[in-house]
């Protein structure tokens, strides 16, 4: 557990499965176009689905006095020829924790995790999430794609910038930032 300025950064573990529920269908409520899923479809799903989306990856927590603000998952790649490349997924912050720096140590704890694991580390954002975006490039992410109307939520199109970090610096130099 990483302990920050009082912010307390952690793996989840299957104890945590309530309080991840409730702030997946928050983000998923809040932020339907940042997100794959949606919430009619994992509010339909019983504790115990959480449970198992807590099993099968690493899922990190910000907690804010005791109290989860935040959540970012990491998940290798399987498979002999993409075992190098892990990917950042599902990132929210409530609202009442932005500004505090959560963002950025969730980010931050996803990619220490990742040393040793992978050699890069891969994600999507929306292409208006500017804030996002911002603080993917500060961590270190370069953008290396476009996908138009990745997603579609509510009759609307929404794009995805596609962005990469590598870990071994050596071959950092191999992605270029789009124009």
């Amino acid at each position: 557990m990483t302990d920050t300025g009082g912010a307390q950064i952690r793996l989840l573990e299957l104890a945590d499965a309530a309080l991840y529920r409730t702030i997946r269908l928050e983000a998923l409520e809040k932020n339907p176009e940042a997100f794959g899923s949606t919430f009619e479809r994992e509010n339909a799903q019983p504790l115990s689905w959480f449970e198992a989306a807590i099993e099968r990856a690493d899922i990190f927590g910000a907690f804010l006095d005791g109290k989860l603000a935040g959540i970012a998952g990491f998940s290798a790649q399987e498979g002999l020829k993409q075992a190098h490349k892990g990917r950042l997924w599902a990132m929210y912050v409530r609202n009442t924790a932005r500004g505090s720096g959560l963002r950025k140590l969730l980010v931050a704890a996803v990619l220490d995790h990742a040393r040793g694991r992978v050699e890069m580390v891969q994600l999507t954002v929306v292409s208006e999430n500017e804030a996002a975006r911002r603080l993917y490039s500060a961590m270190g992410f370069v953008e290396y794609g476009y996908e138009k109307r990745a997603l579609k939520q509510g009759g609307r199109y929404y794009d995805e910038i596609l962005m990469v970090k590598f870990l071994d610096e050596g071959t950092a130099g191999s992605a270029q930032a789009m124009p």
